[in-house]
């Protein structure tokens, strides 16, 4: 598995993301940090941008998105087609955004949950494997409404 990862600026952000990179270390997985690395500003949809175009073009099979909520990140990586993002900031929805969504991209604030919580999440995500089944379905609609 291959990850691309980002975040915006706040300190919070970053070692949040820094806390997340420890994880992808320890289980030899390859990622790529795009950033950012100091608190100067960066919009979020930047990095956005620039992450989820990597994961949509093939390049990283996965994306972590992280800014202070999780919010704006998942509203920018949603915009792309193809690419299906949530806020995972609890076990259920983190395993829900792979089991019933098949989302490619998780995204997480740093504002709103600690380090270890989030390294916690991402050892869950990162675990999990989208089975199809009856969620099969719905993703399939999903997909078809970027075509509306």
């Amino acid at each position: 598995m291959k990850i691309a990862i980002g975040c915006d600026y706040q300190a919070e952000v970053i070692d949040l993301k820094n806390a997340l990179i420890e994880v992808l270390k320890e289980r030899n997985i390859e990622f790529k940090d795009f950033g950012v690395f100091t608190t100067e500003p960066v919009d979020y949809p930047d990095i956005a941008k620039i992450v989820v175009k990597e994961v949509q073009n093939g390049n990283f099979d996965r994306g972590i998105l992280v800014c202070g909520t999780g919010i704006g990140m998942a509203i920018c990586a949603n915009k792309f087609d193809g690419i299906r993002a949530a806020v995972c900031h609890d076990l259920y929805s983190t395993q829900r955004s792979i089991l019933s969504n098949n989302c490619q991209v998780m995204t997480m604030g740093g504002l709103v949950i600690g380090k270890s919580t989030g390294q916690e999440l991402l050892k869950v995500w990162l675990d999990l494997e989208f089975k199809g089944g009856p969620s099969a379905r719905k993703v399939e609609k999903i997909m078809q409404l970027e075509k509306l």
